[in-house]
């Protein structure tokens, strides 16, 4: 798998943190236990750090990269959708980044909120913890409830067991 070191800068990844084949991680980049990093994923800690919680999943396609000196934090059980690109500061625990959705610079997602897929969040928008935002600008459209909770906590346990299985479980066949 395409790991690199950038001046120094060298990624470190816990004992279960999965990093498929085909994802390129360069520099500053921490994986916390259980993370899961998906085919294609792309995570640029070159010139700022990345910080991946437990449990967390950057799905297949992913980029994520922060400006000089900063931090891209994303906290514990964050799922990270397809294609979604992230150049945010923080992604709280539990919040959920839809497929294609992007976060511009300096944008901070508060816990167990959901960025809708093709959300675009704008430079420097916060989102408050428990909502529910979609568009371009994103707006916010209604309130996580219990409902959103358990379907993202089953998704959650699946990508952490592909975290877990794929080591042991997955073989190329050519």
């Amino acid at each position: 798998m395409p790991i690199y070191e950038f001046e120094g800068r060298r990624p470190t990844f816990a004992t279960g943190a999965y990093v498929a084949e085909t994802a390129i991680v360069i520099g500053d980049v921490r994986l916390a236990e259980g993370v899961y990093v998906g085919h294609g994923a792309i995570l640029r800690g070159d010139y700022g750090t990345i910080d991946i919680g437990s449990q967390s999943a950057v799905e297949e396609g992913a980029i994520l990269h922060i400006n000089p000196g900063c931090c891209c934090r994303l906290g514990e059980r964050v799922t990270v959708g397809h294609g979604a690109k992230l150049h945010c500061l923080e992604v709280a625990d539990s919040a959920v980044v839809g497929i294609g959705a992007i976060l511009s610079f300096n944008v901070k997602i508060g816990e167990w909120s959901i960025v809708a897929e093709g959300a675009v969040v704008p430079n420097g928008k916060i989102i408050p913890p428990g909502v529910v935002v979609a568009g371009n600008p994103a707006r916010e459209i209604g309130m996580v409830n219990e409902r959103h909770k358990k379907f993202w906590n089953y998704g959650k346990d699946l990508y952490v067991d592909l975290a877990a299985r794929y080591p042991q479980g997955c073989r190329r066949l050519d």
